[in-house]
């Protein structure tokens, strides 16, 4: 269908072009408890088309996504729709990446050379291996085994390939005494990682049944706070949203390659890398990891090739994981003097644009004078720009699909909305 698309661009004289052809094959598992509920094959087929104009007023691009069960004729149709409405979006010029004709790359891992029901099966396995007490237990799970084969295919001369793997899902635990309570987790891994799981599932039931003994006697405060898990990766993701080229050619983001961007410090010295998991970006650009904050200090943009080439910079194309080498203190440590950690939240956001973070507690544990006391209700808020001043990263790592890094952050006088009177 590559080809019939092509043709059909050549024909309507679109002479600027890209398609991206996606084979997606999925084994999906839903389980109610640990019985097995719904099991289900997937295999889609879809063909994402980019159209480039030029234009007295610039460089234009849409896209539209086209299937194989359209006739030629529809998608005559809805390529001519997509061109027409790419001229009202102009942008000023900019060169498109450098033509790269490579060779097939497959992802060499587990993941990708087992039959996809059969990972399915080995990550259930280790989903529900924790499950063996009955005060807390799994409630549902559902479990999702992709594997995508995907051809990037342009007008400039770009012909590449590759086959990825990943695994994610979602699962719901449960503790009924003294409080009935469930708490929502998702996971994602680019590897078949059934330890990962395992102690993921572990966790969670240990929190579950602390939540469902948990006080509401946190008072209004600050506190040293400690996040811990995808937390951490969702606050260091403010680094990576600064230092994108889109946001610096729109100023948004005043950072500049060299400068200090973490600023006086007594904590560590951040040290954070882009990864991506495929070999190509959505454009065709090889993905090669990104070292960008070193000693705090920025070291480079990325981002597509627009945006890059207005900052006349080499374009890196968009990243899917941050890896944070930070990690210095074993979290026993880190949590032995008075802190609040919290480890669920409702929601954990941090603002990309102010560097505000913070989020509803669902369990933190309060720690002071050597009491432990699991703790519910109120809020957390923060800057990473006051909090960066003085970071400690435990020892202990964390691994997902989108975070590599430190298991456990501590910060400084984080703002508590508590409960108590």
């Amino acid at each position: 269908m590559i080809t019939t698309i092509a043709n059909m661009l050549g024909r309507k004289n679109v002479k600027l072009w890209r398609i991206k052809a996606v084979v997606e094959e999925t084994a999906e598992l839903f389980f109610v408890r640990r019985e097995l509920d719904t099991r289900r094959i997937k295999d889609t087929r879809k063909y994402e088309v980019t159209l480039f104009r030029d234009m007295p007023e610039g460089r234009a691009s849409t896209s539209v996504v086209l299937t194989p069960s359209m006739t030629e004729g529809q998608i005559a149709r809805a390529l001519d729709r997509a061109y027409a409405a790419a001229q009202y979006a102009a942008n000023p010029p900019y060169r498109l990446p450098d033509p790269v004709e490579e060779a097939h790359v497959s992802k060499d891992s587990p993941l990708a050379r087992r039959p996809l029901a059969e990972s399915a099966g080995i990550m259930a396995k280790a989903l529900f291996a924790p499950d063996v007490q009955p005060d807390a237990f799994v409630n549902s799970a559902e479990i999702f085994v992709k594997r995508v084969s995907c051809r990037i295919h342009a007008s400039t001369g770009t012909d590449v390939s590759y086959t990825d793997a990943q695994v994610s899902g979602e699962f719901v635990v449960q503790c009924r005494e003294p409080e009935d309570v469930e708490m929502f987790n998702m996971f994602s891994f680019d590897t078949l990682d059934e330890q990962g799981l395992s102690d993921k599932v572990a966790e969670a039931l240990r929190f579950v049944r602390d939540r469902a003994r948990a006080q509401r006697v946190l008072k209004s405060g600050q506190y040293d706070l400690i996040l811990s898990g995808n937390s951490v990766g969702s606050l260091l993701s403010y680094y990576v949203s600064r230092a994108s080229a889109a946001s610096v050619y729109a100023q948004y983001s005043t950072w500049k390659r060299g400068e200090d961007v973490q600023g006086e410090t007594t904590g560590e010295r951040l040290d954070l890398t882009l990864q991506s998991s495929v070999p190509y970006s959505d454009e065709g650009i090889p993905m090669r990891d990104m070292h960008l904050i070193q000693d705090g200090k920025l070291l480079g943009y990325h981002g597509p090739a627009q945006f890059c080439r207005y900052l006349r910079v080499p374009p890196t194309g968009e990243y899917q994981r941050l890896v944070c080498a930070n990690g210095t203190v074993p979290l026993e440590t880190l949590k032995g003097s008075a802190c609040l950690w919290v480890v669920t939240f409702s929601a954990f956001q941090t603002n990309a644009m102010s560097g505000h973070f913070g989020g509803e507690i669902r369990l933190a544990y309060l720690i002071e004078d050597g009491k432990v006391t699991p703790v519910t209700g109120g809020s957390v808020s923060g800057n990473i720009l006051e909090a960066q001043k003085d970071l400690r990263f435990s020892t202990e790592r964390y691994t997902s699909a989108r975070y590599d890094g430190p298991y456990a952050v501590r910060l400084k006088n984080a703002s508590v909305a508590g409960t108590a009177d």
